[in-house]
């Protein structure tokens, strides 16, 4: 991934976390990295669902939707991830969870798209 490409994440994912943050959950944390992966954020909703959020970021639409580069093999990774993330964290495991998907489209200041339950 070249420069251009991680700054742009990197402003999406502060963008997203501001953005979530004013939606009332509560970030635990950020680019949680496992053997084979990375969960961009964690978080906790105001009913104590754990979240682990995946934020994609598309400058042009041209080459496809955020959302359609979450394929399964990464949503596997993320799983996986989700799964180390609480063996070590095990005060999180009796928590409902969910997998969601916050995606930016050409702008990091326009409102995400926010998929819920997203796989």
């Amino acid at each position: 991934m070249g420069w251009f490409s991680q700054n742009k994440g990197r402003q999406a994912e502060q963008s997203a976390k501001h953005w979530l943050n004013q939606h009332g959950i509560q970030i635990l944390a950020e680019n949680h990295r496992c053997k084979g992966g990375e969960i961009d954020l964690i978080g906790l909703d105001t009913d104590n669902t754990l979240i682990f959020i995946e934020v994609k970021a598309r400058q042009n639409g041209n080459y496809g939707h955020a959302t359609e580069f979450v394929d399964t093999r990464k949503q596997q990774r993320i799983r996986r991830c989700a799964e180390a993330f609480l063996l070590q964290h095990s005060d999180y495991q009796n928590h409902a969870m969910r997998f969601d998907v916050l995606a930016f489209h050409d702008n990091t200041s326009d409102a995400p798209e926010w998929l819920q339950n997203a796989f």
